[in-house]
């Protein structure tokens, strides 16, 4: 039957790309002519068509985003829906890890640093407890490609994922929603916002998604043990407008009382990578693990502040985010002598984030761009610190403390050569530095009462690590050109660097090892591209193709026979590829979408060798040295060598004042190495997913109700990995079908 699914879903999107389908599409039921819509965005910290910015740059809004987060899923959903754009991760619904153009970081320590950043409503969230906030109230989301850094506060070697939620007006506006599905889920999100007086207004919005438990526990004999979450969130805003004065205050928070990630031990067998009969989607066996627990708080405010002058404008935007929480996880996938499988000795993590604190502040002046030039300056703060108490069976609960100061000035500037030909060239200088200590060590580890070796000496020793401090400061740049070929289509080339600074992983210490560190990695990217809307402004395609190089490109070293995570630097590394987004209003009833990424990604290190799985466990493809595999032209880690997607969607309307609508969307995910060394076990192949959402929407009493799925071939998808133990994997969100309906209010 998977078989045969994947037959069809492949035969869809070859019909697919045989018709042009298309990319990033904003919501437009009443459309009055049948056109594309100009999809606006503020990638340049200004609102420009995503047809005039010289960058490749995909934007989601409207039902494409709606139907992504129906059955109440996490940001993780992203994953493979924007072409060049990754997401997973290992801890349940929070710690995502992003990947843009095959660039990211696969670790999975809260104190991990990413090369992807996360901008949500213009404040950069840097931790990655931080980045899972959940979505709602959502007005648009901007996957920005490529090294950024003259106009965003954090500088990123990768690119910007940009959420920007919806604000407050003079006019009242709302919205319910209410979802019900399978396993118990049921997920309610509203927002509503009106003036108070000629000055102020508000906007008020709030999320709650839930699943009940479903997961049996074989070795305790509970039958709904765990896999469910409570997730609640809101979001107040207050926006005060005087003339040419601004002020956005908002407020936001955050709960999560859910399950971690479920880790299966032994799902695939030696010299494979598909699934076995060990694996049951429905039923694990832990004896450790308190069923994977998770629990999650976050509070933060910011305050944007715009002043109007005779030419400029100048903009603050402050922020002040808090955290903390705990999960909890059986990482062995199952009992220890028992099974499922091999399992040689227990491993049970729990992992927590103490009191973390994060202030930024940014300040920026801008022109009005009124006489064919822009120009943009600014200075950005940052301070953040925060513990991790990482807990085990046996070594019992360390504390590690990070703190990370940096402060950059940047700028950008955009000038008309003539009325075709426009030049943009940036600057930046930031300085980051990192300060590491160590706090309690081996608290009520049992390994501080246990001789092992029969001599009179415990294994667990306390060891006094110094503290650490790593500071480095760098001149990133961009130029960049856009030619306009014709009133509808537009060239671009551009060249830009960036840096990703230092860092720091103390993970090692909880288990009798040293902290890492690793320098900064350096990254030049090029890109070139075209961007045109074409056949009447019905047709509109987007192209790139890119190429980087990084120098001194941070890797982690996770797993493997030393059960470790240390941070290296590989000599460089390669990326070059392609995206492809399309969008066609076929007919007046049907629209298509469509996307493809293609990342091609190299490890380039003569010397550099990893711990691979233990001897015999998995089948190890790279060459061996000294019991090490070398990793020198491998692909980065979680780095999908493909990415395809598409969207269909079909309306016939009903009466004077409604449609009845279909609307698919579909999304592959090619070849992708789990780990720095290549294994046959460790590589996902062929994952895919759909949704389906069948319904009638309403336009005088604007409300629309849909059944919907997602998942809807319940397709087993492995995302990840665990090799230290045995061949543990996890895997991807179970089909959920259900009913929704949203109302608005105007």
């Amino acid at each position: 039957m998977k078989t045969m699914n994947k037959a069809l879903v492949g035969l869809a999107v070859q019909a697919a790309l045989l018709s042009a389908p298309l990319m990033a599409q904003e919501e437009s039921a009443k459309k009055e002519t049948n056109t594309l819509e100009k999809i606006e965005v503020t990638a340049q910290k200004r609102t420009q068509s995503i047809q005039e910015v010289p960058i490749s740059i995909a934007a989601l809004s409207g039902e494409r985003l709606q139907a992504i987060f129906s059955a109440g899923d996490d940001v993780q959903a992203l994953a493979n829906r924007i072409p060049g754009l990754y997401a997973e991760s290992s801890n349940g619904r929070v710690a995502p890890r992003f990947y843009i153009r095959g660039l990211g970081n696969s670790d999975f320590d809260l104190a991990a640093s990413q090369p992807v950043s996360i901008i949500m409503d213009d404040v950069v969230m840097e931790n990655v407890i931080l980045k899972s906030f959940p979505l709602f109230d959502v007005q648009r989301v901007e996957v920005i490609r490529g090294p950024q850094g003259s106009l965003f506060g954090r500088n990123t070697t990768a690119g910007i994922v940009k959420f920007d939620t919806a604000k407050p007006g003079q006019s009242f506006d709302a919205f319910v929603k209410a979802a019900g599905g399978t396993y118990g889920t049921l997920n309610f999100e509203g927002a509503v916002g009106n003036a108070i007086n000629d000055e102020w207004s508000f906007r008020l919005s709030g999320l709650s998604q839930n699943r009940n438990d479903w997961i049996a526990n074989d070795f305790t004999g509970e039958e709904d043990a765990m896999g469910g979450f409570h997730e609640n969130a809101g979001r107040l805003q207050l926006l005060y407008e005087n003339n040419d004065f601004s002020a956005l205050l908002n407020l936001h928070t955050r709960d999560l009382d859910g399950t971690a990630s479920i880790f299966r031990a032994n799902a695939v067998s030696t010299g494979s990578n598909d699934l076995n009969s060990s694996y049951d989607r429905d039923r694990v066996s832990y004896d450790k693990g308190d069923n994977n627990f998770q629990k999650y708080r976050s509070h933060g405010a910011s305050l944007k502040m715009e002043k109007g002058f005779d030419g400029f404008s100048l903009t603050s935007i402050t922020a002040y985010e808090t955290a903390d929480g705990k999960g909890k996880g059986d990482i062995d996938g199952g009992v220890a002598g028992v099974g499922p499988g091999f399992i040689p000795f227990d491993a049970v993590t729990e992992d927590q984030l103490d009191d973390l604190k994060q202030f930024t502040q940014e300040l920026r002046i801008a022109s009005e761009g009124t006489r064919g030039y822009d120009w943009q300056f600014g200075a950005f703060f940052f301070d953040s610190s925060f513990g991790v108490t990482s807990i085990d069976g046996l070594f019992g609960a360390t504390t590690v403390y990070h703190d990370n100061y940096t402060w950059a000035v940047f700028g950008q500037g955009s000038y008309d050569l003539s009325e075709q030909l426009s030049l943009t060239g940036g600057l930046r200088y930031t300085y980051d530095e990192k300060d590491f200590s160590v706090g309690a060590q081996n608290v009520g580890g049992a390994c501080l009462f246990l001789d092992f070796n029969g001599d009179g000496i415990t294994e667990c020793q306390i060891q006094n690590y110094q503290d650490i401090n790593v500071d480095d400061g760098q001149l990133s740049w961009e130029l960049a050109l856009n030619y306009n070929l014709t009133d509808s289509t537009s060239l671009f080339s551009r060249l830009a660097s960036g840096f990703r600074a230092q860092t720091i992983q103390g993970r090692n210490v909880a288990f009798e090892g040293a902290p890492t560190t690793a320098d900064a990695e350096t990254i030049t990217s090029f890109e070139v591209g075209m961007k045109s809307d074409l056949l009447d402004n019905t047709l509109r395609l987007n192209v790139a193709l890119f190429y980087y190089e990084i120098d001194d490109i941070q890797i982690s070293a996770i797993g493997g026979e030393a059960q470790g995570n240390s941070l290296l630097n590989a000599d460089s590394g390669e990326g070059k590829g392609f995206e492809i987004d399309l969008e066609y209003l076929a007919t007046d009833n049907l629209t298509l979408t469509a996307g493809y990424g293609y990342s091609d990604t190299e490890l380039q290190d003569d010397d550099q060798t990893v711990a691979p799985c233990g001897s015999g466990q998995c089948t190890v493809l790279d060459p061996m040295v000294n019991g090490q595999a070398l990793i020198d032209g491998n692909p980065f880690p979680q780095s999908p060598k493909q990415i395809v997607n598409f969207t269909a969607r079909y309306a016939v309307p009903m009466g004077d004042d409604g449609e009845f609508f279909v609307f698919t969307d579909w999304a592959f995910q090619g070849k992708t190495n789990l780990f720095l060394y290549d294994a046959v076990e460790f590589r996902t192949k062929d994952n895919f997913e759909g949704g389906l959402r069948i319904g009638y929407e309403n336009f005088s009493h604007d409300f629309t109700v849909a059944l919907f799925g997602r998942n809807i071939t319940d397709e087993d998808n492995i995302k990840g990995a665990v090799d230290f133990n045995n061949n543990t994997v996890f895997v991807n969100e179970p089909r959920i079908v259900g009913v929704e309906f949203k109302m608005n209010f105007y």
